[in-house]
């Protein structure tokens, strides 16, 4: 079958024209077949016989007319053979364009046309080497009903008077029937040597073949439903071509495509071994799937109440993300510049330098003595802080007294005023007598309460009981300045200042 798609396809190929395409072909015997009757390739009629005539050679020369335009190209290797097309004795001839043959090969040429001047000129000739009109077997059949030696009669009989005269036409049919034969005996060879192959096969049939018989009705009804679809595809048979036209390039397609199918089927490999471990959990997971839905079920609902609530307000903060945009655009310089300024901080190591500042400031301003920690400076945050040479509102507090004012007397409840003035006049200059004769009052000893800073006595010496707390290992260095000399407002500042 696929033999003759192809040859039918090489015709197709082939060409043709629309215009008339008459084949003369030549048989031995053309016995009922007349005018009119139907030429077949491949059980598909493509035209009829034109006309049935005698030659010179007591041969019969069958005219076809080819009317369908895919087969009118028939090639050197043609043939043709007359069949019975019913019981009643009807017949047709069968015909092959071209013959079979591997692909590649070279095909023959085409038939040859009959020269003018000659019987038939303008025709296709198909001699009688590539024509064929076999017994039909209703004749052999016929003689079934006589007796044996009659049958044997009747055959020396017939055979007798065809053969009559005809020597040379029964060399020529011999010399065209050697081939045939020599074919024979290899096909019949081949068939002997594979005799028990054939005998399995002929067993393994009848075994395959039991099915079919227990539904050959089924069977009958297929064969018919095919005949019904080859008819149907004859239609299309044009469609068809064009198709097996494409088949070949759409192999060469698909054989890289293939491929890489394979390759990746090679690649999944791994993942659909993983997946067959994998599948008991996932058919566990599908299992409990219904239960997870029915709790999904609710969370969705409740979730969709939610949304109703809460969609009024996430609409109303549209506004506010407006808002917030342009804020954002606005500080978008202020964020900047303090990117730049925390990233200079980073790597230069500022926060550490400013912690380092605090806590040295905080050293330098906080002091030590025998009671404890004081300190040397305090952060005044009123108006008097800055230095002005007019009076201000809010601060009554002068750097130069006015003429005339006189001096308020100090007593024990300033005490901290009191020693602070005697220890500013000691830094303009004075002596501590002069210092306490210019600010009089008594100071509390060490005894008398914690607000003594300075260990000034009445008479401007240092008390001996002024001690650093821990003695001298104590790590706050003490100093004693000489009462009455020359050196004790150096010495009272230096305790001062060293928190003694």
């Amino acid at each position: 079958m696929a033999a003759l798609v192809a040859v039918v396809l090489l015709a197709t190929s082939a060409g043709g024209s629309n215009g008339s395409y008459t084949v003369r072909a030549i048989f031995d015997d053309a016995g009922n077949i007349i005018s009119g009757e139907n030429v077949k390739i491949d059980g598909v009629k493509v035209g009829t016989v034109g006309s049935v005539v005698p030659t010179p050679q007591a041969q019969a020369a069958v005219v076809m007319n080819i009317e369908t335009p895919g087969f009118q190209d028939f090639l050197a290797d043609a043939s043709c053979t007359i069949e019975p097309e019913a019981l009643i004795g009807e017949k047709f001839v069968n015909c092959l364009p071209t013959q079979p043959r591997p692909a590649g090969t070279q095909p023959p040429p085409a038939l040859q046309k009959i020269p003018s001047g000659q019987e038939g000129a303008g025709e296709y000739l198909l001699p009688v080497k590539n024509t064929s009109s076999p017994v039909d077997v209703d004749l052999l059949q016929d003689i079934q009903r006589r007796p044996e030696a009659e049958r044997f009669t009747i055959i020396i009989n017939e055979l007798g008077a065809g053969l009559a005269g005809r020597g040379s036409d029964l060399r020529a049919i011999i010399h065209r029937a050697d081939p045939a034969l020599r074919e024979l005996d290899k096909v019949l060879a081949i068939f002997a040597g594979e005799n028990k192959i054939l005998a399995k096969l002929a067993v393994d049939s009848d075994r395959a073949l039991q099915p079919f018989a227990a539904v050959r009705n089924r069977v009958a009804d297929f064969i018919v439903q095919s005949n019904t679809v080859a008819r149907a595809t004859a239609q299309q048979r044009g469609a068809l071509a064009r198709n097996f036209a494409d088949f070949p390039a759409f192999l060469r397609e698909l054989g890289p495509a293939m491929e890489r199918i394979a390759q990746f089927a090679g690649q999944t490999t791994p993942t659909f071994a993983n997946l067959e471990v994998a599948a008991p959990g996932i058919n566990n997971a599908f299992t409990h799937l219904k239960a997870f839905s029915n709790s999904s079920s609710t969370f969705f609902k409740s979730l969709g109440g939610t949304a109703k609530t809460s969609g009024p307000a996430i609409a109303a903060t549209q506004p506010l993300l407006a808002r917030l945009k342009s804020l954002g655009g606005a500080a978008k310089p202020f964020a900047g510049n303090l990117s730049e300024l925390l990233s200079s901080l980073r790597s230069t190591g500022g926060l550490e330098r400013l912690l380092d500042a605090l806590f040295l400031s905080g050293g330098g301003l906080n002091g030590y003595d025998s009671l404890g920690h004081f300190l040397r400076a305090e952060i005044i945050a009123k108006n008097c802080v800055g230095y002005k040479v007019v009076p201000q509102n809010g601060c009554s507090a002068n750097f130069v007294k006015a003429e005339g004012a006189a001096t308020p007397a100090k007593t024990a409840s300033n005490h901290t005023s009191l020693v602070m003035d005697r220890t500013l006049a000691v830094l303009q200059g004075a002596t501590p007598a002069q210092a306490i004769a210019k600010y009089p009052g008594s100071v509390p000893t060490l005894g008398e309460g914690a607000g003594a800073l300075s260990g000034l006595g009445p008479e401007g010496g240092a008390t001996s009981t002024t001690k650093p707390v821990g003695g001298a290992s104590g790590a706050t260095t003490y100093y004693t300045p000489s009462a009455e000399s020359s050196s004790g407002a150096s010495g009272m500042l230096l305790n001062y200042l060293l928190g003694n």
